[in-house]
């Protein structure tokens, strides 16, 4: 497998670096933020994506997508990532469209994947239940309904919940939580009658909800009880575009604090000529080198369907969980008290880590998930 982008992957990185650079800086982010925007990120933004084909970009041609794999996604979120530009994609184009692109009838891939790829529809996974990553731990129920199905249960941290216009709801038709077995995946209309959505603002000022369901309507994705097999396909395709979008912030992180090493001075001299600082900034270089080739492997393996896209994932989230918590708060440390404060925006890099962090399993549940991977 060779970790390089071919011509066409350069082309839509050097691109998308070109837009985000100049259409999402992160004081686009510290706006939202401060306006508390009502729908998290801009609207005439998010449409400048679509119209780029961002939407469509992992989405087969076949249901209107443009197929150009999951690489080619990789590389505009770590752009993304970056700049730390808000927007429903990964959301949307990731978790949602890989639940229904793996769970869903023909019939449902030809109505909804066309419409997340022209931007006509938003997507959420509606998974967590607990403070911590359980993706088998749902107690929330599913029953049969007339030609359709009812969900009663809750759920927290549903990422880009509040804007969704459809919620993928992971409920249960038997078994206990903790079991594969019995899982469902459940399409609810976020305006159905008996959902209730909070939108809760995260520590990097990204979206979230937490959102209950009172026997709302809904619609099967596949089989009752058989949901569990697109979940995970579904989840690991959401945890390596998250890596690569954690990539970027990682790279303009410690790119940042570099540049800060050599322009800063205390007595007489930039304070990137202190041995202890170098140490420390070799020490980083050598993770980002790490965390790049982990990442275009993962991808890689996304894009060739391989066997080992399960714990490739998981190695991919591992690193980068660990990479941008040290680069982040070396970033912030090594700026000093400035590095502390909101008019700096190295600690813009700092928030996004902790909660990208813990999104879709930290460093704990992946570890010991590639060790039973790996049979131990």
């Amino acid at each position: 497998m060779a970790l390089v982008l071919n011509e066409e992957q350069n082309m839509l990185k050097d691109a998308a670096k070109d837009f985000c650079t100049n259409n999402t800086p992160i004081s686009q982010l510290r706006k939202l933020r401060d306006e508390r925007s009502e729908l998290g990120f801009d609207q005439a933004t998010w449409k400048q994506m679509v119209d780029l084909g961002w939407a469509g970009i992992c989405i087969p041609e076949e249901y209107g997508g443009l197929g150009f794999g999951f690489t080619g996604m990789g590389v505009v979120l770590e752009e993304c990532g970056r700049t730390l530009a808000a927007s429903p994609l990964l959301a949307t184009a990731g978790l949602g469209a890989g639940c229904i692109l793996h769970g869903g009838s023909d019939e449902q891939k030809r109505e909804l994947l066309p419409q997340v790829a022209a931007g006509e529809l938003l997507l959420a996974l509606a998974l967590e239940e607990a403070p911590h990553h359980q993706p088998y731990g749902t107690a929330t129920k599913v029953e049969a309904s007339g030609s359709g199905v009812k969900v009663t249960g809750s759920k927290k941290f549903v990422i880009d919940g509040h804007v969704a216009d459809k919620l993928i709801v992971v409920a249960r038709s038997s078994g206990e939580p903790g079991d594969p077995e019995g899982l469902s995946l459940v399409l609810v209309d976020r305006t159905a009658a008996g959902v209730s959505v909070t939108r809760t603002i995260m520590a990097d000022s990204r979206n979230a909800a937490n959102i209950a369901f009172e026997g709302a309507e809904g619609q099967l994705i596949g089989a009752m009880g058989e949901g569990a097999a697109a979940l995970d396909k579904a989840l690991d395709i959401g945890r390596i575009l998250l890596a690569a979008e954690m990539l970027g912030g990682v790279q303009e992180c410690f790119e940042r604090t570099v540049e800060y090493l050599k322009v800063r001075e205390q007595f007489g001299v930039p304070i990137g000529s202190f041995q202890g600082l170098k140490h420390r900034a070799a020490q980083m270089f050598c993770e980002v080198e790490l965390s790049k080739s982990v990442v275009l492997e993962a991808l890689a393996a996304l894009d060739d369907d391989s066997d080992e896209v399960a714990e490739l994932s998981s190695l991919a989230k591992t690193r980068l969980n660990d990479t941008y918590n040290l680069v982040s708060s070396e970033g912030v440390q090594m700026h000093g008290g400035i590095g502390m404060t909101d008019e700096y925006e190295i600690g813009f890099f700092m928030k996004r880590s902790r909660v990208a962090e813990h999104a879709l399993g930290n460093s704990a549940f992946h570890r010991d998930r590639y060790g039973v991977i790996q049979g131990y």
